[in-house]
Formats: structure tokens, C-alpha cells, sequence
């Protein structure tokens, strides 16, 4: 197994403390893994999305999480199954099997079993619609959505969680930590990294280089 590289953020003290480790996890995942502009286009409106879906948490949980997992979600993954290069990285020097082996988060065969568990909550609603007496009786689609709302809901928590306990155990709490931190704030960030993709990429612009830190 691969190293894990030493952190090139520190902290005014020199210690790789929270926030530089935030800052490390998220230029790694900018640099190694948002090269092409259609993936970038497509993390831009994911983050208008998901920053759509934060609001409607305080009004309606059930349509947010739909809006969540429906539309910003699937934007989101299409980018990095589709389009984002799998070869090797010349610009960073390294192989995309190296990139999947150090990865933090979520690399795309985690996110492969994660989808997979995305479309099998509204297929077990589908033939189970009470989840053998948990839930009511659906009153309708809308009522069947909403219990999908809630079950895909659940599965984020669930996976955000999973994760962090695996990076307890693998490395310590605290990298768990600020990994979660930053997938709760990725909306932001990659809105303000990406916001430009869209315009580059009807300008012909197909890749993007990335500036040094």
C-alpha cells in the first residue's frame, strides 16, 4: 500500500493541525481528480444543488434529501464515472491506481457500492412500501418519494458515518473529522472553484491545468 503522504499545509505554528489538514484534503481533491471541464461543470451545479437542498432542510426534509441524492448526487458522480481522465496523471506524476489507493473519501469503487445502495432504497420501497411495518402506508407517489427521501437521507448519514469510523481505525479520529468537514462544505468550495467551468467549456476548452500551491 502506497505511503501517506506527508502534509504540505501547516498551521502558523508549523503543525499540520485541522484546518491545514482540511486544506490538504481539499487540494488533493481538486488536483487529482477535477481535471476535465465537463466534470467541473456538472460539481458546479451539483453545488448549486446541494446549497438548494441545505435551505430546504429547515422547511422539508424529505424533498431536500430527493433534491440531494436526485440532482446533485448523480451530477456529481456522472462527472467523476464519465468524464473524469482514468489515465495516468502526467500533470501530478502519478498513476490513477496510486490516486484511488491514497484517497481519503470515497474512491470510485467505494462509490460504486454507494450507488449501488442509492438505487436499492426506492427498489425495496417498491416491493415493501411499509419496510414490513416500519414505515405508513404511502399515501400515493408523492407519499412513496418521500419514504424514499427519508431512506436516501439515512443512507448519506449512514455513509458519512461508516466512513469516519473506518478512518478512526485506519488512521485517527481526526482525520475523520476534517474529511467529513469537508464533505458537508464541498458545495461551497466547489462552487467557488468551478463556478467558471461552464463558460470555459463553451469557450472549447476541454481540460484544466492546475495552478501550483
Amino acid at each position: 500500500m502506497p505511503a501517506i503522504r506527508k502534509l504540505r499545509f501547516e498551521d502558523e505554528q508549523g503543525n499540520p493541525g485541522f484546518r491545514a489538514q482540511l486544506a490538504e484534503q481539499r487540494w488533493d481533491d481538486h488536483r487529482f481528480y477535477h481535471h476535465d471541464l465537463v466534470n467541473q461543470s456538472l460539481h458546479f451545479v451539483s453545488a448549486c444543488t446541494f446549497m438548494t437542498a441545505y435551505a430546504l432542510l429547515f422547511v422539508d426534509v424529505a424533498l431536500a434529501s430527493l433534491l440531494a441524492w436526485g440532482v446533485a448526487m448523480t451530477s456529481r458522480q456522472a462527472g467523476h464515472f464519465f468524464f473524469e481522465p482514468k489515465g495516468y496523471d502526467h500533470e501530478n506524476d502519478v498513476t490513477n491506481e496510486y490516486k484511488e489507493e491514497v484517497k481519503v473519501g470515497y474512491n470510485l469503487m467505494r462509490k460504486y457500492v454507494l450507488m449501488g445502495l442509492w438505487l436499492a432504497v426506492p427498489a425495496v420501497l417498491a416491493i415493501q412500501p411499509t419496510l414490513f411495518g416500519l414505515l405508513d402506508e404511502p399515501a400515493g407517489v408523492m407519499g412513496f418519494l418521500r419514504h424514499v427521501g427519508f431512506g436516501w437521507l439515512l443512507l448519506g448519514v449512514g455513509a458519512i458515518v461508516l466512513r469516519v469510523t473506518q478512518l478512526w481505525i485506519q488512521r485517527d479520529l481526526e482525520t475523520g473529522i476534517v474529511w467529513a468537514t469537508k464533505i458537508v462544505t464541498d458545495p461551497f468550495t466547489d462552487f467557488r472553484l468551478y463556478r467558471g467551468a461552464p463558460v470555459k467549456l463553451l469557450k472549447g476548452q476541454r481540460s484544466d491545468h492546475h495552478a501550483a500551491v
